[in-house]
């Protein structure tokens, strides 16, 4: 149970572009605590500027928040109204403030969400895949065979998949994500959501790849990228049979590399050879 002069801990959602999208309670909140956590002051005061609010600020980001964490639960618990702000959207989804929330959680302290914008449900609300189920896997390893690793892993999940992606290697995870997951499935692209440039890309993995490589603009800026989950009848790839049909094409033309591979697998013959068509068409490039 709280203690009676203890403060409260506000988790307070912002806007991930349009600054018309904060809510009144949101901008409620943040006028009459007694200060604002925030990733980045320098992002975070063009917001308060423009909603007119001027409460103190304070750096709480992924280099210092461990350090914080104990200030900010003392000056709580002595009877200080703290919130918790993000660059944009809702905090502590792939942005510090886990460690704080866990702290307060545990000594008793009142953590009040303030809900609001989420580039995750925008981009989903909009995608046109299921929704009913979904899994949320943030940004994926930033290098190649850490990151294929990870998407071998995924290759069977039936949800829809939603990752966060860097714009400068929103191509390189394309491809990764056409070799494990094959060419057909689908996918979402959805870039700086509510801004002026807000885009959505629809298409299969290959079709998407292709998008991008031909419009230099669909790898800036922040991106969303969703993926269909698989169909029961799907024949991903995992990366033993990755293997072991790349090992036989290092050897054998594509055709009979893709027969023999189907037969050591029991994975269907154009499978592989679509794979084929796919890794040469990237080579070519």
């Amino acid at each position: 149970m709280p203690q009676a002069d203890c403060g409260s801990l506000y988790i307070v959602a912002t806007p991930v572009g349009n600054l018309d999208d904060i809510t009144a309670r949101a901008i409620q909140v943040l006028s009459r605590v007694d200060s604002i956590a925030v990733e980045d002051s320098r992002h975070s005061r063009k917001l308060l500027q423009h909603l007119g609010i001027d409460t103190p600020m304070f750096a709480l980001h992924e280099h210092n928040e461990v350090q914080k964490v104990d200030e900010i639960i003392q000056r709580i618990s002595a009877g200080e109204d703290i919130a918790l702000i993000s660059d944009a959207g809702t905090p502590l989804i792939s942005d510090p403030g886990y460690p704080l929330v866990n702290r307060a959680s545990q000594a008793g302290i009142k953590v009040v969400p303030i809900p609001g914008a989420s580039s995750i449900l925008a981009a989903l609300s909009c995608a046109g895949l299921p929704t009913d189920r979904f899994v949320f896997e943030g940004f994926l390893p930033a290098k190649q065979g850490t990151r294929s690793n990870h998407l071998v892993k995924l290759a069977a999940e039936e949800r829809t998949l939603v990752f966060f992606e860097a714009p400068h290697r929103i191509q390189d995870c394309l491809k990764d994500l056409l070799t494990v997951f094959g060419p057909e499935r689908h996918g979402v692209i959805a870039r700086e959501l509510t801004k002026t440039y807000e885009t959505f890309l629809r298409g299969t993995l290959a079709e998407l790849l292709d998008m991008v490589a031909a419009d230099s603009n669909q790898a800036r800026g922040e991106i969303v990228l969703m993926v269909a989950g698989s169909d029961k009848k799907d024949q991903s790839l995992d990366q033993a049979a990755l293997h072991i049909f790349n090992t036989l094409l290092d050897e054998l033309p594509l055709k009979q590399a893709s027969s023999l591979a189907a037969k050591i697998t029991g994975l269907g013959k154009k499978t592989f050879y679509q794979a084929g068509l796919e890794q040469k068409k990237q080579q070519d490039k």
